[in-house]
């Protein structure tokens, strides 16, 4: 049976996560440009032209667009829930994260180890050699390539996906169980207004620091042994489940917004200098970890406040732009490693090599996506489309909410 909550969620149509769900991946794709260039931070490939300055900009998002990522998923699940039958869901979930995952980690991902081996010196060139080996799954020196390996496939950036599918699973069930105790939840969250809606959240996440983070400290991304990332992503996810479950709560984000712009100002701030201006050990762990949270939760709220008081309205190219997040983070990295190790064989210097790598990701992304993907019917579920693309909604305030398969 479907409560009148979740008929309400599943009819307003909730365009400011659209926009951000497209922000959040839009920052994602700079960030791995970024890791390319940014000096002293170790990645598949680097160019020559490295540079100290990206560290800050970099370091500012680095702690909050992952959390925010699994977030919006969350909330996206929320917006569907009651939809469909709970194995019906799960079902659907696993078809569009599953699919596009082995697709992704046989065909788009290969390129990334390839020349991240050649250019280690670990294997020979040879691109459709190492392809053929690559696919039947054959030997390959130690170390050649970073990421996690399933029988020597890689699935690189893509691990998001099989972290979103498990934690989707585990909801679904969750949430089920929980729900005839939906009035007292509803009630209880109620209650996240004001400093609250501060303070709460992180208490989780200090406990995970606390108690997860000494004993598996490696953020491994191999899932299986990668207990802190669950801990830490997992509760971005419920955050984001919960957070559509609590309407009301959206006024107070819209309200508190400047305030937490502020907030996430100085906590960055401070969470600089903890690290960079003060002698090790200087600072008590509790005050280490309240630090650490607090500005990775205020910069969360913050988007989400000045994105609902900025971005809740329809728009024309947000339509277009909710489908194309799926193949283009599919597609991203591979590009920027392509060109980027191309490219750097050129020495174009530091502004001209820059620009092309981020015109060949993003421009790449957009013809394969334009001309290519969503044209093609048996292309559109390996990048996790339906066969046939959607009519376009009505966007009237009762339509439904427009999500992205790799969120919902």
């Amino acid at each position: 049976m479907t409560h009148a909550s979740d008929t309400l969620l599943s009819t307003r149509r909730r365009h400011d996560i659209d926009a951000l769900r497209v922000f959040a991946f839009g920052l994602l794709i700079l960030y791995h440009v970024g890791m390319f260039y940014v000096a002293d931070w170790g990645w598949h490939i680097k160019s020559a032209y490295t540079a100290e300055w990206l560290q800050l900009p970099m370091l500012v998002v680095n702690q909050w667009r992952m959390p925010l990522l699994f977030l919006i998923s969350g909330l996206a699940m929320s917006f569907i829930w009651g939809k469909y039958p709970a194995w019906r869901l799960a079902g659907k979930r696993t078809w569009r994260l599953l699919l596009p995952l082995v697709f992704g980690m046989a065909v788009i991902c290969a390129p990334q180890a390839y020349y991240e081996a050649v250019s280690k010196g670990a294997i020979e060139p040879g691109f459709w050699e190492f392809m053929a080996r690559y696919l039947r799954q054959g030997e390959f020196p130690a170390d050649a390539w970073g990421g996690v390996e399933i029988a020597t496939w890689t699935w690189t950036h893509l691990w998001y996906l099989p972290y979103l599918l498990s934690y989707t699973l585990v909801l679904i069930p969750l949430a089920a169980a929980f729900r005839p105790a939906g009035g007292l939840l509803q009630r209880g969250l109620k209650l996240m207004r004001g400093p609250w809606l501060i303070l709460l959240p992180i208490l989780p996440l200090m406990l995970h620091g606390l108690f997860i983070y000494p004993h598996f400290p490696e953020m491994s991304h191999a899932l299986f042994d990668d207990w802190y990332s669950h801990a830490m992503y997992f509760t971005f996810f419920l955050y984001g489940f919960l957070l559509g479950r609590n309407p009301g709560v959206w006024d107070e984000l819209k309200r508190l917004r400047k305030l937490f712009f502020a907030l996430a100002v100085v906590s960055f701030t401070a969470y600089y200098g903890m690290f960079n201006w003060l002698p090790d050990d200087s600072v008590p762990r509790g005050v280490e970890l309240l630090v650490i949270y607090l500005n990775r939760w205020l910069w969360v709220i913050m988007v989400l406040g000045w994105g609902y008081h900025l971005l809740n309205r329809p728009r024309g190219w947000l339509t277009y732009a909710t489908e194309a997040v799926y193949p283009w983070y599919i597609l991203h990295q591979t590009l920027t490693i392509v060109a980027g190790y191309h490219l750097s064989k050129l020495a174009l210097g530091p502004v001209i090599e820059p620009l092309l790598v981020l015109l060949a990701t993003f421009g790449g992304c957009y013809l394969l996506h334009e001309f290519v993907i969503r044209r093609v019917a048996l292309l559109r579920p390996l990048f996790g489309l339906s066969f046939r693309p959607r009519e376009p909604a009505s966007p009237g305030p009762s339509s439904p909410a427009k999500l992205s398969a790799v969120d919902a």
